[in-house]
C-alpha cells in the first residue's frame, strides 16, 4: 500500500549577500547617520538591502552601523538575519550580529530595519582587525524569509541524508587510540596517535614518521621544547580541523599565550591552516601589553599580515604606542626584534605626515 503525506509547515527562503567595501578611508568621516547602501536583493519574493554607517547613527558614535532594511512597500514578513565580517586572512566569516526571526515591517522607521541598535562593531577594534585589510572589507548578510505553506500529498519517496561526521570520528579516533601505531612522548606524558594521519596534514611528520628520518623507525617518539597541553591541542587540530572547545574558557593573557604557542607549534610542523587560524585570533585579541611579543612572533614566523596588524595597532595612537612602550615585552622586543621598532617608527611617522 502506498503512503502519501500533506504536511503544514514554515517554508523557508534563504539567502546570502556579499557587500563588498573598498576605500573604507574615503567614506569614513562622512558623518554620524550617513550611510551606504548595497544594491537590492531579493529574499522570499522581497526586496532587502544592507545598509553601512561608516561614522555610525546617531545612537552608536564610535561604533560602525549595519543594518539589513526591507525596501519593499506595504508588506511584513518573518524574516531572520545573520550579519557577518570576513576575516581578510583567512576568508572565514564571523557572526558580529544576529537577529532571530521576528517582524519586519516596511515603513516603520524600528521595524524595517534589523538590528535595532547601531552598534555592529567599535570602530578602532574594527580598524586594528583583519577584517580590513588594504582599505577593504567584506560584510556577509544570510537573510531568512519564513512563509506558511501547506503541502499537497506527495508520496513518501525522499531519503534525508545526515551531514558528514568525519571530523567527530576522527575526534573519536585520536581519544580512544584505538589501532595508533606512534606514541609520543612530550613533557612527561604519552600521546597515542596515526602515522597516517599526521602525514596526511603534516609534510613535517610525513617525513619523520615515513622517510629516512630515525623517527620512522620507533615507535616512541619524544618531541623537545614543545608543552604537553600545546601538542595536545596540535594533534586535535590535525584530527577535526578546529582548536579544542575547552580553550573557550581561557581568559586574557592566558588565553593568547596559549595561541602563541600554537601558532609556533603549527608552523613548525607546517600545519597552515592551524597556523592562520591563530593569527586571525591574534590579531583581534591585541592588548597594549602584550602586543610586543606578538609582534616578535609574527617577524619570527613569517606572519605577514599579523605584523602589519600589530603595527597598526601600536601606531594606532599616541596613547597606545605610550603604552606598549612603558611594558617588558618592548624592551624585550628592542634587544631579540629590533626591526619591528624601526617599521613601528615609520609607520608611525608616516601617519603623523599625513595628519
Amino acid at each position: 500500500m502506498r503512503t502519501a503525506v500533506s504536511t503544514f509547515a514554515a517554508k523557508t527562503e534563504q539567502c546570502m549577500l556579499v557587500f563588498e567595501i573598498s576605500d573604507y578611508r574615503l567614506h569614513k568621516g562622512m558623518g554620524i547617520g550617513e550611510f551606504i547602501r548595497s544594491g537590492t536583493f531579493t529574499v522570499g519574493g522581497y526586496d532587502w538591502a544592507i545598509c553601512f554607517y561608516p561614522d555610525g547613527d546617531v545612537n552608536s558614535a564610535g561604533y560602525i552601523s549595519v543594518y539589513l532594511e526591507l525596501l519593499s512597500k506595504d508588506t511584513k514578513v518573518w524574516a531572520s538575519c545573520d550579519l557577518r565580517l570576513v576575516d581578510q586572512i583567512t576568508r572565514l566569516s564571523t557572526s558580529v550580529n544576529r537577529t532571530e526571526l521576528r517582524v519586519f515591517k516596511s515603513g516603520d522607521t524600528i521595524s524595517r530595519r534589523a538590528p535595532y541598535n547601531g552598534t555592529f562593531i567599535c570602530r578602532s577594534q574594527f580598524e586594528a582587525s583583519s577584517y580590513l585589510k588594504d582599505d577593504h572589507f567584506t560584510i556577509h548578510c544570510i537573510t531568512t524569509v519564513r512563509q506558511p505553506h501547506v503541502s499537497g500529498p506527495e508520496l513518501l519517496n525522499k531519503i534525508q541524508v545526515p551531514p558528514s561526521r568525519i571530523t567527530e570520528l576522527l575526534g573519536k579516533l585520536l581519544d580512544e587510540g584505538e589501532g595508533a601505531d606512534v606514541t609520543f612522548r612530550v613533557g612527561g606524558e604519552t600521546f597515542a596517535a596515526h602515522k597516517i594521519v599526521l602525514a596526511m596534514r603534516s609534510p613535517v611528520f610525513k617525513a619523520e614518521l615515513f622517510g629516512q628520518m630515525k623517527e620512522a623507525r620507533e615507535q616512541l617518539v619524544t618531541i623537545q621544547d614543545m608543552q604537553p597541553d600545546v601538542f595536545r591541542a596540535l594533534l586535535y587540530f590535525i584530527y577535526t580541523d578546529s582548536l579544542p572547545a575547552d580553550m573557550d574558557v581561557r581568559d586574557g593573557e592566558g588565553y593568547r599565550e596559549m595561541i602563541r604557542h600554537l601558532l609556533v607549534a603549527a608552523d613548525r610542523y607546517a600545519v597552515d591552516r592551524m597556523k592562520l587560524v591563530c593569527a586571525s585570533i591574534l590579531c583581534k585579541n591585541l592588548h597594549p601589553k602584550t602586543v610586543s611579543a606578538t609582534l616578535a612572533l609574527a617577524y619570527h614566523h613569517n606572519c605577514d599580515r599579523l605584523k602589519d596588524v600589530c603595527l597598526e595597532f601600536i601606531t594606532s595612537s599616541s596613547d597606545v604606542m605610550n603604552s606598549v612602550m612603558a611594558t617588558q615585552g618592548y624592551q624585550n622586543l628592542k634587544a631579540t626584534c629590533p626591526s619591528a621598532l624601526v617599521d613601528a617608527f615609520e609607520k608611525s611617522s608616516k601617519k603623523f605626515q599625513k595628519t
